[in-house]
Formats: structure tokens, C-alpha cells, sequence
């Protein structure tokens, strides 16, 4: 081995990755393992023409997935209308009562992992998987239909190998989506142009109407979560990252738990996260084109508006956890964070954490390859997101002492 190899292991080790490009250290998760269900098919029938109507790419081979979303609008929209006859008075009038709490941070940051512990402590509700994909009638649904529908779901998310079913924490953005459309997830649908849903993210850009609707849409959300349980709503979804000001605005109170974990990971993790999802939610053929740079300016766009807008949250209601630490020391850092949040109920909550300590000790996350040219173009888009947090460059062209 040369010194140039030698150097290139000695940099991909201290960040447990793999020296030599090629097969990763245990086999990425592969496309087809999300199971019968996409992202698009809790849209209504209206919502999902106006989709159409926005020109997304198509493709042959997604026939089959095009004719069940449809058939599943026809049915969503049916079901929606039964579901606010039913209970659209009863929503009308809930009261949000308790401010919810948010888990912001990049995507594959960890927000699962911290979202997965809140959701052990009975105090707390939050949004699952069926209330996500389906949020116009799960209300009037989703005990019937989970009961049914159990065999189209893997037993693993295809993007991680977390466990997956209806009644796992998912994120609201997916619900908003369905809702509104207007969401930076309809980037499966318009994968080779940003331009299509880009301004979704902060949601800056939105006219005052598409604001109303958004916030409307939102709120109504929320509100069938309380109906379903009147408790505090933990929320995860890292497009909240981008929305504090309109968050601050809605819930005053609110609480925010900011995950952040080291930049070369979160890339890697970021791209097979693209990979997958482009795969089992397109329409068309997934397009990879722009992978990394899209990617990358993502990222800069998150840790930037974070940190230009964190000053808004009030203090003693943000708490910052690095990944590293959760993943060593879960009981620890949850400890932390009901005592920096002023969260009641540590002691009742404890003893479920304590006794996921052996699951979480056993699970295996993806593993990927990294060389020393990819770290530097990393180091070099993602520098700020390195100091703000605290991550060290590990090249050698850098002091980081």
C-alpha cells in the first residue's frame, strides 16, 4: 500500500467508512422495498389531477402505480367527504390546547431515532404512518383499514431498516403534501425540476392564498390529531427546519429539538435517502442527474436558515442534540432534553426508554463507502455546517485542533 492509500484509509477510517470505493461495508437497502404504497396515494382526486396537470414526467412502467393512485383518489376523495360530514363540525371546533413539539434537522440527521424515543412517553401523540398517507378520512379509516392493509407494508423502511408499519411516527410533511400539494415532496413527481418545488420549502415565496391554504391545511391536521388523542403533538419533519418564523407565528409556545450529526454521514445517508425515494414514489423513471448538487444545496439552504432564524424561538424552548451522542447515550441525552425543555414526566417515561435500549443496541445502520477526494468537496460545500456543530474536517490540508 502507497502512502497516498494509506492516508486515504487512515481518513475513511476515523469516520467509519470505508477507504475503497465500491460495494459498501453491508449492502445498501435496494429500490422496492417500501412496499404497495407511494407517496402520492392518499391524494385526492382533485389533488391529484392538478398534479397531473403540472406536467410531471411519465413513464410506461409506472402504469400500474398511476392506476392505483387514481383508483385510490377516487376512493380517498369518497372517504374524505363521509369522514367531514361525520366529523367536520367536531374538527371545527377543537381546540389546538397544548403547543406542540418540533424535531427539526437535516434529513437522516436522526430525527426518526429522537422521534421514535418522544413517542414511548404516553403524555405525547403523535403523526403515524397511516394518518400521513391518508389524512383526509383517517379518522373514519384508519382502525378498519391497518387491520386489512398490514400485508402491502414492509417490516423495514426501505431507506434505513427502521421498523416499519401504519402505527410507526412519520412525518406531517407528508400529509401536508397530500392536502396542499404545496410541499417540496412533490419533488418525486418533478424530479428534474427544483424549479417546480423549491419555494416550498420555507414557504417564503408562497402568495398570500397558497399561505392560507398551507396554514388552513396545516392546522386542520393537527386539529384531527387532537380529535383522535388530546394530547401535545410531537411533530417530525425536517422541511419544519426551514419555517420557524410561520411555526413561531402559529404556536408561540411551541418547542423545538434540533438534531444535528456529522456532515459526511448526513451527504452519504442524504443520497441513498434521493436514490430510493425517487425510485419508489416516481412517476417516471428516476432521474439522478443533479443527485449531489441538489443535495448539497439543500443542506447549505437548511443549516443557513436555521441559523439565521433560531434566534426567534424563545429561551428554554430549542435544545440541540448531536446524533453521535443520542446514538452512545440515548438514556442520557433524553434525560437532557426533558430537563432543558422543562418537559414534565421524566420519571414515568424512563423505564420505556430504558427497555429500547437492547433494540437499539442491535440495529445495523446502512454503511457507505467514502474516499478523500468526496470528503474534501464535502468539507468544502458544508465548512459553516462543520463549525457551527463542531465536526472536525479529518483532511489533512485543515487544522482542526
Amino acid at each position: 500500500m502507497n502512502n497516498a492509500q494509506q492516508n486515504s484509509t487512515s481518513i475513511a477510517q476515523s469516520i467509519n467508512m470505508p477507504a475503497v470505493e465500491g460495494k459498501p461495508a453491508r449492502a445498501e437497502t435496494e429500490p422496492g422495498k417500501q412496499g404497495h404504497f407511494c407517496i402520492f396515494h392518499g391524494l385526492t382526486f382533485s389533488n391529484w389531477v392538478r398534479l397531473l396537470a403540472s406536467c410531471p414526467p411519465l413513464h410506461w412502467s409506472k402504469l400500474p402505480r398511476l392506476a392505483s393512485i387514481t383508483a385510490f383518489s377516487i376512493v380517498n376523495s369518497f372517504e374524505g367527504f363521509l369522514e367531514h360530514c361525520v366529523y367536520g363540525r367536531r374538527i371545527e371546533r377543537q381546540k389546538i390546547e397544548h403547543p406542540p413539539i418540533f424535531i427539526i434537522g437535516h434529513w437522516r440527521s436522526g430525527t426518526t431515532l429522537l422521534h421514535n424515543l418522544m413517542s414511548l412517553d404516553t403524555q405525547f401523540t403523535y403523526p403515524n404512518l397511516y394518518q400521513v398517507i391518508f389524512p383526509g378520512s383517517f379518522l373514519l379509516t384508519e382502525r378498519i383499514v391497518t387491520r386489512i392493509t398490514r400485508w402491502g407494508l414492509p417490516k423495514t423502511r426501505g431507506v434505513d431498516n427502521l421498523p416499519a408499519g401504519w402505527n410507526m411516527t412519520q412525518e406531517d410533511e407528508v400529509a401536508i403534501m397530500a392536502m396542499t400539494l404545496l410541499s417540496p415532496y412533490i419533488m418525486m413527481a418533478h424530479q428534474r425540476d427544483p424549479g417546480k418545488y423549491s419555494r416550498f420549502f420555507d414557504l417564503e415565496e408562497l402568495t398570500p392564498g397558497e399561505r392560507r391554504h398551507w396554514q388552513k391545511s396545516f392546522l386542520w391536521f393537527l386539529k384531527k390529531l387532537t380529535v383522535r388523542q388530546n394530547k401535545s403533538i410531537v411533530l417530525k419533519s425536517p422541511t419544519h427546519t426551514y419555517r420557524i418564523p410561520i411555526l413561531m407565528e402559529l404556536f408561540p409556545e411551541a418547542k423545538f429539538i434540533f438534531i444535528h450529526r456529522d456532515p459526511y454521514a448526513v451527504y452519504k445517508s442524504s443520497i441513498h435517502l434521493r436514490r430510493t425515494l425517487f425510485a419508489e414514489n416516481g412517476l417516471g423513471k428516476p432521474y439522478l442527474g443533479d443527485m449531489e448538487e441538489r443535495t448539497m444545496e439543500i443542506y447549505t439552504k437548511l443549516i443557513e436558515t436555521y441559523e439565521s432564524t433560531r434566534h426567534l424561538i424563545p429561551v428554554g424552548h430549542l435544545h440541540e442534540v448531536r446524533f453521535e451522542d443520542l446514538e452512545s447515550d440515548p438514556l442520557g441525552q433524553m434525560r437532557q432534553v426533558y430537563e432543558k425543555l422543562g418537559l414534565p414526566g421524566w420519571q414515568n417515561v424512563e423505564p420505556a426508554i430504558q427497555a429500547e435500549l437492547p433494540a437499539l443496541s442491535e440495529y445495523q445502520k446502512n454503511t457507505y463507502n467514502m474516499d478523500e477526494q468526496l470528503m474534501r468537496k464535502i468539507y468544502t460545500r458544508f465548512r459553516r455546517a462543520f463549525e457551527l456543530f463542531g465536526y472536525p474536517s479529518r483532511l489533512p490540508e485543515f487544522d482542526d485542533s
